[in-house]
């Protein structure tokens, strides 16, 4: 058995939100050590948003290939959807490897691999070494979400996590959940040329709630995949296929991709034993500001804490963790944490869906202002066969402030950063209509839609 080690803080999990953390309390002047059970590398550079871009390039390549070849053979030598796939493999692991690294060489021999579980209030056990601290930032990310019904589904059942280790892809699969991350798959299956089948209990699809911009995302993905929403999806196995059914229709697939969800991996830590509060479905409760379980010394940062699972999100929360508890250790109120970003979510469908700020059903509608602006009006769009990008900005009628935004639009992820930094920053319609608009742009779609919000002011007034 290794000797103890006593330390100020012990970061359990050297994910994104875990590495941010242990060098914020180093940073401070802290001991700490950073606990991982493996395989290191983050959750993000493993299984989540960077092997899906791989795949969503790869999807991107052969569609593209295929749309000016127009049904003729692809030329001698050219790449094959096989060929695609294995350079995105290759790209997840080349990342996943330096993610890797760059933790080694941050923790170095502060680094301990092994699964971590409290036993008691300023203790863990790592794989029979104990650790003592004062504080303990919990950072352990997530897993997916996968029902005990799919079980009978056996091998030919995966996840988000397991897609990657494929050296195949089946010729058609039947998706389960229509989230961001399962539209992201199930459209780079697709234009990989596997045949897609896709379900979701919601009636719109990548967490969207704004009406308008659900039926243009269902108008312009619909036809690269069946789309079962707002009904439930049973799956049968059989002897050479797996069954779907789904309000009357049926589908036969190779395998089925459950995309239903992550949950925070918190069990096993035997967190009571440490003092922290769990609700009904055994989850810490939280407080939001300094991220802190009830009165315990543990702080929850990243999937963990389950309040904004994305990874530039993991990056604010380790953050806040880390200075928590060091205010915690210095026997200091949670005062100065750094403040919340505006939300600011992006899916990478080609075309692109994102909300900015508040979220459409969130808003009050009668003290709202909706500018609208459709691609099929802006020149760039139009140049680029985009005229069904459509941009939704939505501001306050009282005083014009923006208060946040939905789109979908060919490269909207710079017209949703553009979005999120104004709601950050107060601006207002009209402060906005001030800056320049270069012609021909995207961005004049931004222009529009704010030409329409100061129309729809100015006749309230």
């Amino acid at each position: 058995m290794s000797s103890p080690i006593t330390v100020d803080a012990a970061v359990i999990g050297a994910g994104t939100a875990g590495l941010t953390a242990f060098s914020e309390l180093r940073r401070q002047g802290l001991s700490a050590v950073l606990i991982d059970h493996g395989p290191l590398g983050t959750t993000c550079a493993r299984v989540g948003c960077m092997p899906s871009k791989a795949a969503l390039h790869a999807g991107h390549q052969w569609a593209s290939l295929q749309a000016m070849l127009k049904g003729a053979a692809a030329p001698a030598g050219a790449a094959t959807p096989g060929d695609l796939w294995r350079h995105a493999r290759m790209t997840r692991d080349l990342l996943a490897g330096n993610t890797a690294k760059r933790t080694r060489d941050v923790a170095g021999d502060r680094l301990v691999m092994g699964t971590a579980r409290f036993t008691g209030p300023g203790t863990v056990d790592v794989d029979g070494r104990s650790i003592r601290a004062r504080a303990f930032v919990v950072a352990t990310g997530s897993r997916p979400v996968v029902p005990q019904a799919l079980a009978a589904l056996g091998d030919r059942l995966l996840t988000t996590d397991s897609l990657f280790d494929l050296d195949t892809l089946p010729g058609s699969v039947g998706m389960l959940g229509l989230g961001a991350i399962g539209l992201e798959m199930g459209l780079a299956l697709s234009r990989l040329g596997v045949r897609v089948v896709a379900g979701d209990m919601k009636s719109l699809p990548a967490g969207i709630t704004d009406p308008r911009i659900g039926a243009r995302a269902i108008e312009r993905f619909g036809n690269e995949m069946t789309m079962w929403l707002g009904r439930p999806v049973e799956t049968m196995p059989r002897q050479q296929a797996i069954e779907l059914r789904s309000g009357g229709e049926t589908a036969q697939v190779d395998a089925v991709l459950a995309a239903l969800g992550r949950r925070p991996n918190v069990e096993g830590l035997d967190l009571q034993m440490a003092g922290v509060p769990l609700d009904a479905r055994g989850q810490p409760v939280l407080d939001a500001h300094a991220l802190r379980a009830g009165s315990s010394a543990v702080f929850l940062a990243g999937d963990a804490s389950a309040i904004r699972p994305l990874m530039h999100e993991a990056v604010d929360e380790g953050l806040i963790a880390a200075r928590a508890a060091a205010q915690f250790l210095g026997g200091r109120p949670h005062g100065d944490l750094p403040p919340r970003r505006t939300p600011l979510a992006i899916v990478f469908s080609d075309p692109d869906i994102a909300t900015v700020g508040q979220a459409y059903d969130t808003l009050d509608l009668d003290r709202t202002v909706i500018g609208s602006a459709e691609g099929a009006a802006n020149g760039r769009s139009r140049v680029m066969g985009a005229e069904g990008n459509l941009v939704r900005i939505y501001a306050d009628r009282g005083n014009g402030r923006l208060l946040g935004a939905g789109l979908l639009a060919a490269r909207g992820e710079h017209l949703a950063h553009l979005l999120a930094w104004a709601v950050q920053r107060g601006e207002t319609v009209e402060s906005l209509l001030a800056m320049p608009y270069y012609h021909p742009s995207i961005e004049e779609m931004v222009q529009s839609a704010l030409k329409d919000a100061s129309r729809q002011l100015a006749a309230s007034r």
